[in-house]
């Protein structure tokens, strides 16, 4: 695999140098981040290429299988990690790091203040919630750019989707966490929007906001991202392309090779009003473009969001096309990582994390894996990839475990 040697732009360069990073939610119950423990410490690893600052990182998440992988593409597993191997440990650790004052954590998503008090953040933890609340998107965002929306408290949902056509989606309206989707209900028909309402019931007690908002069909569907650097300047990063279902779950993100300038305006426009509200550091809008090339504004993530290790990696992976992705084990971990291994050798895989599923012992758990497909073209890509599929699925089930 043929990489230059240094990236352009790191996390390092949009943070103060006392700033940790952690990736992994908090382990307190959020109603609107449908994912499983393994899950969510497989995510505290997906940023060690690019941070250059210290993280924090959940053990099954930097094994031996991970430096070999790296070892593979002429990377070495960064030494600046502090790592976790439960609730207690993590949460031990952000005090541990925190208690003389001299660092703060860059947290991906909040946490509870019993957890860490708002003095150790990195951005101040109110600017942080309102930045990142879908409720207040429209301070940030010009209104020709948002789709139609309504806010409104939960038990007037009923009455409020009368005057309601599918499709539409709903989301939540407050700063409680979401990833991949999971926060977005995107509603077809009497079916979808049952399930809806079965969600937003067991949410009830945790958010009290909804919004409803106007479906686009999406022509593009991009993430366009910025950075404000160590001189105070707003740097673009970039854009790709997200990998959406049609129910809005994400499955990845591929490179693009041009983006129209006004898209990238649009993006600038948020950040600046982001900085002058008190942000810093890397943040991502999600931003879609309709047949009759109308740009709307879905979401922001002031925070680093899945394709930032993409498009910082770009110019080092030296290839034409780009696709982020995660795997999942569907049995054997030991032939998950063979596999896997043999296509980095090959130079299409570039890793970015490895939860090793075997570092438990006594029980299964599914190892996962998280990189880059990079290659001459989309076509060459999807060709190879579809040859790792047809591999993947024939991997056995899970063996005896220790």
């Amino acid at each position: 695999m043929n990489l230059t040697n240094k990236l352009t732009v790191t996390m390092k360069d949009a943070y103060p140098v006392t700033t940790i990073y952690s990736s992994r939610p908090s382990y307190e119950d959020s109603p609107w981040l449908a994912a499983e423990e393994h899950q969510l410490n497989f995510l505290s690893a997906r940023e060690l290429h690019i941070a250059e600052l210290p993280v924090i990182v959940h053990e099954a998440s930097i094994t031996d299988k991970l430096a070999t992988l790296y070892q593979l593409v002429d990377r070495t597993v960064p030494s600046n990690v502090h790592t976790f191997t439960d609730r207690q440990s993590y949460e031990s650790l952000l005090t541990q790091l925190t208690h003389d004052g001299q660092n703060t954590i860059q947290f991906q998503y909040i946490h509870d203040d019993s957890i860490l008090d708002p003095s150790h953040y990195t951005i101040d933890k109110q600017i942080f919630i309102d930045l990142n609340n879908k409720s207040k998107i429209h301070q940030f965002v010009d209104p020709k750019h948002l789709p139609k929306r309504l806010i409104i408290p939960h038990h007037t949902l009923e009455e409020t989707l009368k005057t309601w056509n599918y499709p539409f989606v709903i989301k939540p309206g407050d700063e409680r966490p979401t990833a991949g989707g999971y926060g977005v209900m995107i509603c077809y028909n009497d079916e979808d929007l049952y399930d809806a309402k079965q969600r937003i019931e067991a949410c009830s007690t945790e958010s009290d906001l909804l919004i409803i908002e106007q479906f686009i069909t999406p022509v593009e569907n991009y993430c366009i991202q910025f950075a404000t650097t160590d001189d105070g300047q707003i740097t673009y990063l970039g854009a790709a392309k997200q990998i959406i279902d049609d129910h809005g779950f994400y499955k990845g993100n591929e490179s693009i090779e041009t983006i129209d300038q006004d898209i990238i305006d649009i993006g600038y426009d948020i950040m600046k009003k982001g900085v002058e509200y008190g942000f810093f550091g890397i943040a991502g809008f999600d931003v879609l473009v309709d047949e009759s090339n109308n740009a709307y504004v879905i979401d922001l993530n002031f925070r680093v969001n899945g394709s930032t290790a993409l498009l910082l990696l770009k110019e080092q992976l030296n290839s034409n096309y780009q696709k982020f992705i995660n795997y999942f084990s569907p049995g054997n971990n030991e032939q998950f990582y063979q596999l896997i291994k043999r296509y980095v050798e090959a130079g299409h895989l570039f890793p970015l994390s490895y939860y090793d599923g075997d570092w438990y012992k006594g029980e299964y758990v599914q190892s996962r894996f998280g990189a880059i497909w990079t290659g001459e073209s989309k076509a060459f890509i999807k060709h190879i990839e579809a040859q790792f599929k047809d591999e993947l699925n024939n991997i056995k089930e899970a063996s005896n475990f220790d």
